[in-house]
């Protein structure tokens, strides 16, 4: 059995835990949605270089690249892309956003040609 001395010393640190936890809450919500952000950037540079491809390959076999490009884009990536076709296929695509901050947007290029 504890003594009182020992009892009274830990008395004053009860509920420390809580408010702790309390307040790092906020900061672990934003590493969350920091790295929600970055997974996010991430998928569309990749989805834009899948679709700089496949309007690559459309433009070799004598497709139009364009709508190639943009029918490889997920659908939400889609709407505000960029499509660019002179000789390499470039897409550019806006940044879906989880945080509040400037729009910003990735893109790829890409080109099949021999040269």
């Amino acid at each position: 059995m504890p003594t009182r001395r020992a009892r009274e010393r830990g008395h004053g640190e009860v509920g420390t835990a809580a408010v702790e936890l309390t307040a790092a809450i906020p900061f672990l919500l934003l590493a969350v949605a920091l790295a929600a952000q970055l997974a996010f950037a991430g998928h569309a540079l990749w989805s834009a270089g899948v679709a700089a491809r496949a309007g690559a390959r459309a433009a070799l076999v004598g497709r139009d690249a364009a709508p190639a490009a943009r029918r490889a884009l997920p659908p939400v990536l889609r709407r505000g892309s960029r499509v660019e076709a002179d000789g390499a296929v470039s897409v550019r695509v806006a940044v879906p956003r989880v945080l509040p901050l400037p729009r910003f947007t990735v893109g790829a290029r890409a080109s099949l040609g021999g040269g």
